[in-house]
């Protein structure tokens, strides 16, 4: 079964399914929908075993090709060469790397034998695998650049699944002693990741052409890495869940300070959001902005500076307000504090990151197309995840009103 047959079929069977739901015949269209999971693994099934057929068959090609180089002599060692073979990422090979920096490039096709469709997501037009190490040091640079998401924590479940969050946040609950006594049960809800398309355009002059793989790799690197990471932490704060990862900022508060239009935040406002915080991991998160004009030169009624600024080994200025971790953020994450603010927002807040659960489903990859309407060759990095806090215990959020 092709990949469009397969598509075909599911779509049929999805919408006869929607059509038994609309009918009101609820268990007819629970039979259908298992069919659909039938379908599914049943291609699932195939696009393995065909990618194991191809991986089978190149390691056959290099067998036999090591085997002319020592001229039939050792079949033992040919045989434990092929092994190794087998054991090789295909898409780690200098081979690939050269043939993925050609398709980035120019427009190059992949070699049919790297075409494993097990690879590739059903959700998206993903036409290119990126290398393995590439890769990793793609989410590596992301992680260092980064200032939301290395503070978030990351899952890789399939989407679609209704994830308990003792299971994606895990909690640890007293037993009863001795076999065969009752455990106490911990009460649990659950949420379910979606899939959600991420693209980036990555521009590569043709200067590039001629570099060698490496310095290719690093320019290439560089660009996803900065687009991917601001995309995804403007939605882990602010996201709609619409299409997109659903941001901190659009769930509701434990607790909420007002400040009113033209006022601006006192000690008092930091006291009480304190107050409200029971989690000891929470963090501030506002812009530098709002920190300098707000923050920097408050004092308390004995005139001690509310917030300090210390230099660590690095000489990198480390920010806290009453003891408590400051994360500086970009003016497009949170809005800043304004003598007349057009609009009511929150512009400081905190919050335990490691109760924002985000999920990668499917690994990062390339497309390249041309754009008929601006005549331009694009290639975008794509990656299908989604994002949610499952946890809202520790938001504490401080609102500019505007009025």
């Amino acid at each position: 079964m092709t990949r469009e047959q397969y598509l075909q079929n599911r779509k049929t069977m999805m919408d006869e399914a929607q059509n038994l739901i609309n009918e009101g015949k609820v268990e007819e269209a629970n039979a259908k929908m298992a069919e659909v999971t039938s379908l599914d693994n049943k291609f699932e099934e195939e696009a393995k075993a065909q990618a194991n057929l191809n991986a089978m068959q190149n390691s056959a090609s290099s067998a036999g090709i090591q085997a002319a180089a020592v001229g039939g002599v050792s079949g033992a060692v040919v045989g434990a060469m092929g092994g190794a073979a087998q054991d090789e990422d295909m898409f780690d090979s200098a081979e690939y790397k050269r043939a993925f920096q050609a398709y980035v490039l120019r427009g190059t096709p992949i070699p049919e034998k790297f075409a494993n469709s097990d690879a590739n997501t059903k959700t998206s037009d993903v036409g290119s695998v990126i290398p393995s190490t590439t890769l990793q040091k793609i989410y590596t640079k992301m992680e260092e650049i980064g200032m939301v998401l290395p503070l978030v924590t990351r899952t890789g479940y399939k989407g679609g699944l209704s994830v308990p969050t003792s299971t994606a946040k895990p909690t640890a609950s007293w037993v009863a002693e001795g076999t065969g006594s009752d455990k106490q049960k911990y009460t649990t809800g659950s949420v379910t990741f979606s899939y959600h398309k991420l693209r980036c355009a990555v521009s590569m002059s043709y200067e590039t052409d001629n570099m060698a793989y490496p310095m290719f790799e690093t320019m290439f690197v560089n660009g996803v890495a900065d687009a991917m990471v601001k995309a995804k932490e403007i939605s882990i704060i602010n996201g709609t869940g619409s299409g997109q990862p659903k941001g901190i900022l659009k769930e509701t508060a434990k607790a909420n300070i007002d400040i009113s239009k033209g006022s601006s935040i006192t000690y008092a406002d930091l006291c009480a959001a304190e107050g409200e915080e029971e989690s000891e991991r929470a963090v501030w998160a506002m812009t530098k902005k709002t920190f300098m004009t707000q923050i920097q030169g408050m004092v308390d009624a004995n005139k001690q500076p509310v917030a300090r600024v210390n230099y660590g080994l690095s000489g990198r200025p480390e920010y806290t307000i009453l003891g408590r971790r400051v994360v500086l953020l970009p003016s497009d994450y949170i809005a800043s504090w304004a003598l007349a603010p057009s609009a009511a927002g929150v512009i400081a807040f905190m919050y335990d990151f490691s109760d924002y659960i985000f999920n990668a489903g499917v690994p990062m990859a390339i497309k390249r197309y041309y754009d008929e309407d601006v005549d331009d060759t694009i290639c975008k990095a794509v990656e299908v995840c989604d994002g949610k806090s499952v946890r809202n215990d520790s938001l504490v959020t401080i609102t500019l009103k505007n009025a």
